[in-house]
């Protein structure tokens, strides 16, 4: 018999293009979702899933699952959202989604805000790059969502809440540090990177452009956590949000570097999709994050 679960893990596995990229983002084993993804293929009575090379794509008869598995998901989320109306706010769920920097800086200040006005709501955060939390949203998995700067995608749109300035770090011990720059004194650095599909990546990337830098040294660094331990050891310099490297520049662990121009701002926006209907603690989260003028301490 098919179940909701064993959708919902096909569907991961898709999506992350790997078993073992399921398994991290249901909170379980790999041999878990091999298990009900081999238990799923034994009910329809065909394969779902090809491993290659390149990672884990679809059968034509998993694209239709899949397909089929998504707009399931899609009509439970208008039946929960239509029953939490009949609930009022202060009962129900709230998922959001936040880029990197976002959903693991800002989103935990505003929700502390938000459970102690709605104590009966069940949160959950989603953590992805900004790629990842657009798709998210366009495909209903989320109501809302923080980003730096305006969504691509059409179906998106998007509110700006606040400025957040994007600064230049290095180790301590770097000899720039404690020195004004200008862009020459940068030439021969190794800049280290997030990810493609990365807001960050995007305003690093700019700021290279502004400094007439884009064929400098570059190191790609998957994840938030990674980019700043690489910069703390040594390996270069990189330009992060100043909410991300707080802890680290008060131990002394990272130094910000002050060059002229300075590396862009970038806009903090509230993102939705533009058909969707939120629910009374949806409606009322925008409600608490239209509030904050600026980054909350």
């Amino acid at each position: 018999m098919v179940t909701l679960h064993q959708l919902e893990v096909l569907v991961r596995v898709i999506e992350s293009k790997g078993f073992s990229g399921a398994a991290k983002s249901l909170f379980t084993s790999q041999p878990a979702v091999s298990n009900h993804i081999r238990n799923l293929e034994g009910s329809f009575g065909v394969p779902l899933v090809h491993r290659t090379s390149h990672g884990a794509r679809p059968t034509p008869a998993g694209e239709i699952v899949v397909e089929h598995a998504r707009r399931i998901f899609e009509i439970l989320d208008d039946l929960e959202r239509a029953v939490a109306e009949c609930r009022g706010p202060d009962a129900g769920r709230l998922v959001l989604a936040g880029t990197s920097t976002l959903g693991t800086y800002l989103l935990p200040h505003l929700l502390t805000e938000f459970a102690a006005r709605a104590p009966k709501v069940a949160c959950q955060i989603r953590v992805g790059n900004a790629d990842a939390v657009e798709s998210w949203l366009v495909r209903g998995e989320v109501a809302l969502g923080l980003c730096a700067g305006p969504p691509r995608d059409d179906q998106l749109v998007a509110q700006g809440m606040f400025e957040e300035a994007m600064v230049l770090v290095a180790a301590p011990n770097s000899p720039l540090a404690g020195r004004s720059l200008i862009p020459a004194d940068l030439a021969g650095q190794r800049f280290l990177m997030r990810e493609s599909g990365s807001a960050t990546r995007r305003l690093q990337e700019s700021a290279l452009r502004t400094w007439g830098l884009e064929r400098a040294e570059q190191w790609d660094m998957w994840g938030l956590d990674t980019l700043k331990q690489a910069a703390c050891q040594g390996l270069g310099m990189t330009v992060v949000s100043e909410h991300v490297i707080r802890q680290e520049s008060d131990s002394g662990r990272l130094a910000t570097l002050t060059v002229v121009p300075a590396p862009p701002h970038r806009t903090i926006s509230l993102v939705r999709r533009a058909d969707r209907v939120l629910t009374p603690p949806e409606e009322a989260f925008v409600a608490l994050a239209r509030a904050f003028p600026q980054w909350p301490a």
